[in-house]
């Protein structure tokens, strides 16, 4: 497995395995990243100051998926959003996720102070592995979130 950062030719692939993912678990709907604008350009939305978006690739260069950081709310408030992580079928339970997110997490590090995450109940094994991976389950989303059909609000201290 191989990771690097997104590249502009990389948007269509990209925005194509977060979609068939959002569909898989009923995501395709409004107040959801289904109608985030960024999704057909994440290269320009992550090439941006404390901002970033890593894609993982295997052997054979396949896409398996992805995951970003992007600032939450207000840069004086110093938290940072892992968004859009998503896996392709295949690569679930493949430690894919968890090599993803320790990228992302050494990202946030050197930017922010928490690490804030939003997402679905119905999506068990990423609630387990936020949990797995020492982010707080909250009762209520932050003051500013986007998706407001989000059920399961994470944070992460950093």
């Amino acid at each position: 497995m191989h990771i690097r950062t997104i590249q502009a030719e990389d948007n269509s692939a990209i925005e194509a395995i977060i979609r068939q993912c959002l569909i898989a678990f009923g995501g395709n709907r409004e107040g959801l990243a289904w109608e985030d604008e960024s999704l057909s350009h994440l290269f320009d939305y992550y090439n941006q100051d404390g901002r970033a978006y890593w894609i993982a690739f295997d052997a054979n260069g396949k896409m398996l998926g992805g995951c970003g950081i992007a600032q939450f709310g207000s840069p004086t408030e110093g938290i940072c959003e892992l968004q859009k992580m998503y896996l392709i079928q295949e690569a679930r339970g493949t430690g894919i996720a968890r090599e993803l997110l320790q990228t992302a997490l050494q990202f946030a590090q050197q930017h922010y102070r928490a690490c804030y995450l939003e997402t679905l109940q119905n999506m068990q094994a990423a609630n387990h592995f936020y949990k797995k991976h020492g982010f707080r389950l909250l009762k209520s989303p932050l003051t500013g979130s986007e998706h407001f059909a989000c059920d399961a609000w994470y944070i992460r201290d950093l």
